[in-house]
């Protein structure tokens, strides 16, 4: 927003009393909403942005029209300039999802990317407040702090509070994006991860722009459509635990549905079940909440019963998917 530079004419002031000028003066900045600047806009928050941030970069500036008037528009320009710069996106042209930790946006994709749409994900570092399980899920994977060194007790972490959720933040994020490139690449039913600077993931744009997918949640399946489902979600699962992965917040919340086919999505609190037995009951979670949401389709099974002959074939190495 530009700043005009207001201006009195001098002989006008000489004939005014001062305190009349300076009264038209106040009431006009009355007149002037102040603009509210949130969390994201912080001091600290922005240097965290910075020392993420790429070299300088010769294009043209990237401004798009889509957070003229966005609230938190500094601190989303700041997330996803690095992409643009890398020359994988050229614009971002809408919104496609948000929740209270990230928001996730369609972007036209650089062409030479090879693609038409990309979404791009952008948390926000409140994120943790609303983590549930937080406790299972640190304890099961390293955490580094900035310097790359592993924390042993998140007791004696940075003392500076700020920086030191921006670093938990970051690291969240990165294992986030490591975890989705691991499954896209053994053949999951997932988004083809792009890029992850700082705060902000790129991956495969699902849906269109005038109709990004719809999550499971929010659509209605016949009964063969709903078994076909149940399945393609148990080949996930069990291909997720042949990668060391238990996605840990399964439900028809983060699986997105286009043409008839499932897309899962949302990987912050994945974990690696080698790291502890206390994963199991997060394995069976998620098959039983796909599970709630097909059976009044008609589908049948024993979710209970399913986790534990994934987790014993996981035990003994006779997983049935190859990656």
């Amino acid at each position: 927003m530009k700043r005009h530079k207001r201006h009195f004419d001098d002989d006008r002031l000489d004939r005014q009393p001062l305190e009349r000028v300076l009264n038209q003066a106040a009431a006009q900045r009355e007149k002037t909403p102040i603009r509210k600047q949130s969390y994201e806009a912080s001091q600290e928050v922005q240097l965290w942005l910075r020392e993420q941030a790429l070299d300088a970069s010769h294009k043209p500036p990237f401004e798009p029209s889509l957070f003229a008037r966005h609230r938190e528009a500094e601190w989303i320009l700041s997330s996803l300039r690095h992409f643009y710069e890398l020359d994988l996106i050229s614009d971002v042209i809408g919104t496609a999802k948000s929740g209270k930790e990230a928001t996730v946006y369609c972007c036209v994709a650089d062409s030479r990317t090879g693609l038409d749409y990309l979404a791009a994900k952008v948390y926000r570092p409140r994120m943790f407040r609303s983590l549930s399980n937080d406790a299972i899920y640190r304890n099961n994977r390293v955490q580094r702090d900035e310097r790359g060194r592993v924390i042993r007790d998140g007791r004696k972490r940075n003392t500076k509070q700020t920086r030191a959720k921006l670093d938990q933040v970051s690291n969240w994020i990165s294992y986030e994006f490591q975890t989705q490139q691991r499954l896209y690449n053994a053949g999951a039913d997932v988004p083809q991860p792009i890029a992850q600077i700082g705060n902000a993931l790129l991956m495969s744009f699902v849906g269109t722009p005038d109709q990004p997918a719809p999550r499971l949640n929010e659509v209605r399946l016949d009964a063969e459509e709903a078994q076909r489902l149940f399945e393609q979600m148990l080949r996930n699962i069990e291909l997720f635990l042949a990668c060391d992965a238990i996605h840990g917040d399964l439900s028809a919340y983060n699986i997105l549905y286009w043409e008839g086919r499932a897309t899962i999505i949302d990987f912050a609190q994945a974990v690696d079940p080698r790291q502890s037995d206390e994963v199991y009951q997060l394995l069976e979670r998620d098959i039983d909440r796909v599970y709630r949401y097909v059976a009044p389709y008609g589908v049948r099974a024993d979710p209970a019963a399913l986790a534990h002959s994934l987790w014993m074939k996981y035990l003994t190495g006779s997983l049935e998917v190859e990656v």
